[in-house]
């Protein structure tokens, strides 16, 4: 693999160390690039012990504050990311199986994040992140806001270089739409995306005013599964059957946004969103397109009903 891809990917390589597992192998020695080791991304603090992990853990990061601040490193690295990928390239690895069992861990990694499994219902979510992620410029800018409908954007999209993705880092709602109009503003040459939820999309949806008051012309998806999702599915796994103020009663929102003056489409089929994102982008206005997915299709890998059915097996 090349410098340029290594450094693209090296937070790619933490997030698969800690989600996914390598087949047969164990992970002995966990190596962390440019992760925060929070709540995120140990899932809950469940993946490693804290404060010292059974596991050798080599933890590199910018922020020397970051080094030790929940688990204890074997070995911490205080290092820019790209010193550290290029130092890398120094080094010999002649292991014939540790070079086969990463060569497989790669591919395993890289099959998870290239094929989305089907969801319910006749808009595949995963397949239009898919089609954008081969689509646009590699310097586009993708604005993403807090829930679940995010898990999608950041399994199958693709990051080809630096300063392309805004997120929040504290997972606050709200955030994708107006970072979007930001990004624009500051960037008028670079293309913006912004994917939002229903729930997310109408804590600041309001947004568009500004959008249309500076020429902010980028496009933004609204997913809308007519929930909030991620607090349904811990509503389920938790409390199976006992849904409480987690449904929603949305807008057209595609009228909503034609009502600024924006474009406004609405996509509820697979084939249907290729000429639609093409429309929205030739607009040269702020652009809402609306995507309609089954409520079931809670995450890129599992469903509504199969979280409740498990939930409900394990009370028994």
């Amino acid at each position: 693999m090349d410098v340029v891809r290594m450094r693209n990917e090296a937070a790619t390589f933490s997030a698969f160390a800690f989600g996914r597992s390598v087949g047969t192998v164990i992970l002995r020695i966990v190596l962390v690039i440019g992760a925060r080791l929070g709540e995120m991304t140990t899932s809950a603090y469940s993946l490693l012990e804290a404060p010292v992990p059974k596991q050798t853990l080599v933890h590199v990061h910018a922020g020397a504050e970051e080094l030790g601040r929940v688990y204890r490193p074997a070995l911490p690295i205080n290092s820019g990311y790209p010193q550290f990928v290029d130092a890398l390239q120094t080094l010999s690895f002649s292991n014939e199986v540790w070079k086969e069992q990463t060569a497989a861990a790669r591919k395993d990694y890289l099959d998870w994040t290239t094929e989305p499994l089907p969801i319910p219902g006749k808009l595949q979510y995963g397949q239009i992140i898919r089609w954008l992620s081969d689509k646009l410029p590699e310097d586009t800018i993708i604005a993403g806001g807090a829930g679940n409908f995010a898990s999608w954007l950041h399994r199958h999209f693709r990051y080809k270089g630096f300063r392309t993705q805004l997120g929040p880092t504290n997972g606050s709602m709200g955030y994708g739409y107006p970072a979007a109009v930001a990004a624009k503003l500051a960037a008028p040459s670079r293309n913006v995306v912004a994917f939002c939820g229903d729930g997310d999309f109408l804590m600041n949806g309001q947004e568009i005013a500004t959008a249309m008051q500076y020429g902010a012309a980028f496009v933004a998806l609204v997913v809308n599964n007519g929930l909030y999702g991620t607090i349904r599915m811990h509503q389920e796994r938790e409390y199976p059957g006992r849904v409480f103020a987690t449904d929603l009663k949305n807008p057209d929102f595609a009228a909503y946004a034609r009502a600024f003056g924006a474009h406004g489409e609405t996509v509820e089929r697979t084939e249907d969103f290729a000429p639609a994102f093409e429309r929205a982008a030739a607009s040269g206005k702020p652009a809402l397109i609306e995507l309609k997915i089954d409520p079931d299709a809670i995450t890129p890998g599992t469903t509504l009903s199969a979280i409740r059915e498990k939930a409900l097996k394990s009370k028994q």
